[in-house]
């Protein structure tokens, strides 16, 4: 009886592709692991991943092949995904789970699936019956896999999840409409609470396999997040700000206040408490007075950013609009505003684009041309237009840049009234 019972945990072993299946291991256990880890053949100390899968071997989630290898570029399949994610010992289990109604599950992958459902990992009512278990998982599904675990932790990250549908991704996919709805919001999660990122492509590779390095790091970014409010990332409050106003101006600033009645004129009939705001949800997506009738024009999202903070607190979009060392001048931060036009002559340019606001911050009348800019292929006003700057498409969506000022000697209120008279206007407080 003995001899079958370690003939199964050997086969076991062998058919999730050598992450071991135990957990809570004694101290003599872990120095043995942790050895082992130093010892791989194909994970140097300078292998960018070595102290994860160090951590990862001596937590008991993965183990070495016969050969002395890791094999770190190895695919991770979704069973073995799943059997990982049910060894996280302090994920908390979902009251009422979903049933593990899997069709296609390996016999040695039904418990650590069950209890990935469980964890609130994997939700199966999003699949056919089918996991396709035996499957290389994909980062799309990687994504959403750990953003609904993060959620289970702490439900803040859940509200995360629905507060990011509408915010502007820093992925080339989003820029390209490559990336679909159902993967929009876990992938915005993800990047915004630094669990996952793109590749120097610019690109996050939602299709692309999971390979074991990659898990173990995976692992410990998660282990880490569990442990911090969502409240306390500012990439994800940017997202989440983008998501649900249109701006992230709230965020990466605090010095902006409404705008006081006193400076604001108003026609005969309008009261301030009745169309002023400083919310600019109210704006976003609406049709905006302009100073010509070239054009309609909505703003569709407004990104500050401010080049002068320290690396590690400098907004999320820096990397897609800004190239890396740029500062602008004390009091100055750039401004990014995606515009939709609604152009009404076949002979409408560039020039009178930017004639149809007077403001050096809501500017349509350049697009970035930062090296970042181009790679992510963010959508420019070039693309709509032709020779002497003449737009070639009636209804162009493009991203233009701007300055917002931040001193008190240059700072202006900043307006916007939408054809329906609501009034978007703040203004610069030391």
């Amino acid at each position: 009886m003995r001899k079958q019972m370690i003939s199964s945990v050997a086969a076991l072993a062998l058919l999730v592709g050598g992450f071991t299946g135990f957990v809570g291991m004694g101290g003599n256990r872990s120095v043995e692991a942790a050895q082992v880890t130093s010892t791989f053949k194909d994970v140097p100390a300078s292998h960018w991943a070595s102290s994860a899968i160090h951590s990862a071997v001596e937590q008991g989630y993965f183990k070495g092949y016969a050969d002395g290898t890791f094999k770190p570029g190895s695919p991770v399949t979704k069973a073995e995904m799943a059997s990982i994610l049910a060894r996280i010992t302090n994920q908390p289990e979902l009251k009422g789970a979903e049933a593990n109604n899997f069709t296609d599950v390996p016999e040695w992958a039904k418990d650590g699936v069950s209890t990935a459902i469980a964890k609130g990992f994997i939700h199966p009512s999003s699949y056919k019956g089918k996991l396709n278990a035996q499957a290389a998982l994909e980062r799309g599904e990687m994504a959403n896999w750990l953003t609904q675990g993060l959620s289970v932790v702490d439900a803040d990250y859940g509200q995360a999840l629905s507060d990011v549908t509408n915010t502007v991704i820093p992925a080339k996919e989003y820029f390209t409409g490559k990336l679909a709805d159902s993967q929009k919001n876990a992938v915005a999660v993800a990047l915004g609470t630094g669990l996952m990122s793109v590749a120097s492509d610019k690109t996050f590779g939602v299709n692309r396999t999971t390979t074991r390095a990659e898990v173990a790091v995976l692992i410990a970014r998660y282990a880490s997040l569990a442990k911090t409010k969502p409240a306390d990332l500012q990439g994800l409050n940017e997202l989440r700000q983008v998501g649900l106003t249109g701006t992230n101006l709230n965020v990466v600033s605090k010095s902006f206040k409404k705008t006081p009645e006193r400076k604001i004129l108003l026609s005969g009939n309008q009261k301030y408490e009745d169309v002023v705001t400083d919310d600019f949800s109210l704006v976003r997506n609406k049709n905006i007075v302009t100073q010509t009738n070239h054009a309609d024009l909505k703003i569709l999202n407004w990104i500050i950013v401010d080049t002068n903070v320290p690396n590690n607190n400098r907004s999320i979009y820096y990397p897609v609009f800004v190239d890396e060392g740029v500062k602008l001048q004390s009091g100055r931060q750039f401004s990014f505003v995606e515009f939709a036009l609604d152009i009404k002559s076949d002979s409408m340019s560039q020039l009178q684009a930017g004639g149809l606001l007077n403001s050096a911050t809501f500017d349509p009348l350049t697009s970035p041309k930062s090296e970042n800019f181009l790679s992510y292929s963010v959508p420019k006003i070039g693309d709509f237009t032709k020779a002497r700057g003449v737009f070639t498409a009636n209804n162009p969506v493009f991203w233009s840049d701007g300055l917002l000022h931040t001193n008190s000697t240059t700072a202006r209120a900043l307006t916007l009234q939408t054809k329906e008279g609501v009034i978007y206007s703040i203004s610069f407080v030391e």
